[in-house]
């Protein structure tokens, strides 16, 4: 089966690649789409621009659109002229199937072309994604809260070393620590996949209140992956 990845750099969609490499599926291309504004409905905003290297990585072609909507129709739409473009028999979302508007938006606008539109790990556990990610190694960056919580944590890796943290921060301030919900977006610099790891060396921090921010990469570079299964936390 030709599959294509709607790809946001993140871990949910990064696991949507795993999922389908896993089951030998030819995966085409990655589709990622960058908002111009930061109230679409389907895509993240922060650190989008940026997945081309991640695709680098994981040796696969990469497609790059833009959004200057916020409606989840006229979203999806932009979804659809480029898979329409580059002909798959199914597209693929991240996630346990819990983010509704994205997943019908899409489906409505490519299952009419015969295209077969899914979560990757849809009715799993979510938190159980999660932890099972970060066993196999991946490693990723919170680029982007919108919580109580949670501005501790932007620009922070997350691996199996501070993962219990982040779950006593999930229950003390009630944010979903997979955040399923979009409670915050995140960036993988490393994993199983991926034949290199990623480095931040420069990056900004963007406040906009005590509950809201996003990360700006400045340069990025790849380097030799560790051998050691466990990344240090590190903070921008």
């Amino acid at each position: 089966m030709k599959v294509a990845v709607l790809y946001s750099g993140g871990k949910d969609s990064t696991y949507a690649v795993d999922y389908a490499l896993e089951r030998g599926w030819d995966v085409e291309y990655l589709l990622s789409i960058k908002p111009s504004r930061k109230d679409c409905y389907l895509f993240h905003y922060a650190t989008v621009e940026h997945t081309d290297k991640q695709a680098k990585l994981l040796g696969l072609k990469h497609i790059l659109r833009k959004c200057d909507v916020a409606d989840p129709k006229k979203e999806a739409a932009i979804v659809k002229k480029a898979v329409l473009e580059n002909p798959v028999d199914a597209v693929i979302l991240g996630g346990t199937g819990l983010q509704v508007t994205q997943i019908r938006a899409v489906q409505e606008a490519l299952r009419p072309e015969g295209i077969e539109v899914f979560a990757s790990h849809a009715g799993l556990d979510h938190d159980k994604m999660v932890e099972e990610m970060l066993d196999k190694g991946y490693v990723f960056m919170v680029t982007q809260v919108a919580s109580d919580g949670l501005m501790s944590w932007l620009g922070r890796k997350i691996s199996l070393a501070n993962y219990d943290d982040l779950k006593r921060d999930s229950m003390k301030y009630g944010f979903h620590v997979g955040f399923e919900g979009g409670y915050a977006d995140t960036f993988v610099v490393s994993g199983p996949i991926f034949k290199k790891e990623i480095e931040v060396m420069e990056s900004k921090k963007i406040v906009e209140d005590e509950y809201c921010g996003h990360i700006e990469f400045k340069k990025l570079k790849f380097k030799t992956k560790q051998e050691k299964k466990h990344s240090v936390d590190t903070k921008i």
